[in-house]
């Protein structure tokens, strides 16, 4: 028998482009669900305390998370009982940056070269793992792997931003070559005046390009979509809303991504490719779900997730289905 409704829904998400920030900034989520007495609200909005590992855990039922797979999967692989609904595809500029003027250029070029490993004393290190997957992704776009160049551990800075450890570290000589993604990346490359040796956006195969954000899953917790599976619905349903919303709207995105990343305009205008405002759909293709099952794979041969994923079985279609049906029926009343 299902529970009573919870007070609240709570949500989460990475400062990236995401369909669940676009509703947040618009208020819809909060409004999809005043009537029924349900508050929703941001993880990132509220104390540590409350928030504790949550956005990485997932250990709070009534949690929406659209974030990096690499948290997402390793709760999965811990036996956190989660279920994929979603997945995004969204470009977001991915490089091997190098010092300036050493003419070093393409994925060939890093073969043999010290390449910035970070270390995080976090549950589960997914800058590390963001790492190796994108050096792996560009040395594997030329038949090359990690195995043909030297990974160098730099422990990461206490502060001084993203990036600030392995960009000191490539400064100073002790590495060759960094990985960096995003709008602060864009920013952070200029500071530290280095130069782009990889562009792993102008890689034709997007296998290349398979990481963190690559594909974004949406994940909710099994206990809430078993008890209340029409919230779960209606939340999706406003999502897609929000995709639909802003594939019409750069200028607002722009303004958007900018508050959700922290970056200025520049940093935002250089990282996230012209259109990408027309990608924040959710879908469940086969060509997502395999790209997904690529990085579990990786992930896991990597050590980072405690046992296997399943990524198909680990997946629930019913919920995206259903909140297009809605979202479609909706539209078709209002006309």
């Amino acid at each position: 028998m299902p529970s009573h409704a919870p007070d609240t829904l709570w949500f989460t998400r990475c400062p990236v482009p995401t369909a669940t920030g676009i509703a947040a900034d618009q208020g819809w989520l909060a409004e999809e669900f005043a009537a029924d007495g349900i508050a929703v609200r941001s993880l990132q909005d509220v104390p540590r305390e409350i928030a504790a590992d949550h956005h990485f855990t997932h250990a709070l039922p009534g949690l929406f998370r659209e974030g990096g797979n690499v948290p997402a999967l390793w709760a999965r692989s811990r036996g956190e009982q989660t279920r994929l609904i979603g997945l995004t595809w969204i470009e977001e500029r991915q490089v091997v940056l190098v010092r300036a003027g050493n003419g070093i250029s393409g994925p060939g070029g890093l073969r043999g070269l010290r390449l910035a490993i970070p270390r995080h004393g976090i549950s589960i290190d997914f800058w590390r793992a963001m790492a190796l997957a994108g050096f792996s992704g560009a040395l594997g776009s030329v038949g090359l792997t990690l195995a043909d160049a030297e990974p160098v551990d730099v422990p990461a800075s206490e502060d001084g931003g993203q990036w600030a450890a392995e960009l000191a570290a490539l400064r100073e000589g002790t590495v060759d070559a960094v990985y960096v993604k995003g709008a602060l990346a864009v920013e952070a490359a200029r500071r530290y005046g280095a130069e782009v040796a990889v562009e792993l956006d102008a890689a034709p195969d997007r296998r290349a390009r398979v990481n963190n954000g690559t594909p974004r899953p949406v994940t909710v917790h099994q206990r809430l979509l078993d008890e209340h599976p029409d919230l779960v619905v209606r939340f999706l349903a406003v999502l897609l809303g929000a995709a639909d919303w802003a594939a019409e709207r750069p200028a607002e995105v722009a303004r958007i991504l900018q508050a959700e990343t922290g970056a200025g305009a520049e940093g935002v205008a250089g990282a996230y490719a012209e259109g990408g405002h027309r990608t924040l759909h959710l879908d469940l293709s086969e060509e997502r779900l395999g790209l997904l099952a690529r990085q579990e794979r990786f992930l896991h041969g990597q050590g980072f997730l405690q046992a296997p994923v399943d990524v198909r079985a680990w997946t629930d279609p019913e919920p995206l289905r259903a909140a297009r049906a809605l979202l479609e029926t909706r539209r078709t009343v209002t006309l």
